[in-house]
């Protein structure tokens, strides 16, 4: 994760927390024991997001479907503001994501949560998407198809 481009390490690290369950946010948030106040601005509230698509990749997009997610934005510590979208109604999950976006914001806890929080779950991340490319390949079937020509 690059940080020379802040716009794009926090994209990535918002998508890490997202995609963590809570369970493992909740660990983390006891490992790194901060005791930084937070304020809720827009306390956790689930809705629907319209879920796009487009046919085989490059085609028009269509409306795929509605997906539930809850949002939350905190003010943590010096006025930053902390945002989470994550998948589902899970209200601590968004909360918690929330939280660490804020202190990633800041540099005085952005290394020590990157190498403790982000990175790890980054990882573990990569490592299931692997396993998941893995058993699917092993299901891949090549087909020959043959251009006949009429009359």
């Amino acid at each position: 994760m690059s940080l020379e481009r802040p716009i794009e390490a926090r994209q990535e690290w918002m998508g890490v927390l997202a995609r963590a369950s809570r369970e493992q946010l909740e660990r983390c948030w006891h490992e790194t024991s901060t005791d930084a106040p937070f304020v809720e601005l827009k306390p956790p509230e689930t809705g629907l997001v319209m879920v796009r698509a487009r046919s085989g990749g490059n085609g028009p997009q269509f409306n795929m479907g509605e997906m539930t997610v809850t949002r939350c934005i905190l003010r943590g510590p010096h006025g930053v503001l902390g945002h989470a979208y994550v998948a589902g109604r899970d209200h601590r999950h968004a909360r918690l994501a929330a939280a660490f976006d804020a202190l990633l914001q800041l540099p005085e806890h952005r290394a020590a949560i990157m190498d403790r929080v982000v990175s790890p779950l980054a990882a573990e991340q990569r490592r299931r998407r692997a396993a998941r490319w893995a058993a699917a390949s092993r299901t891949k079937v090549e087909f020959l198809t043959v251009a006949r020509e009429a009359g």
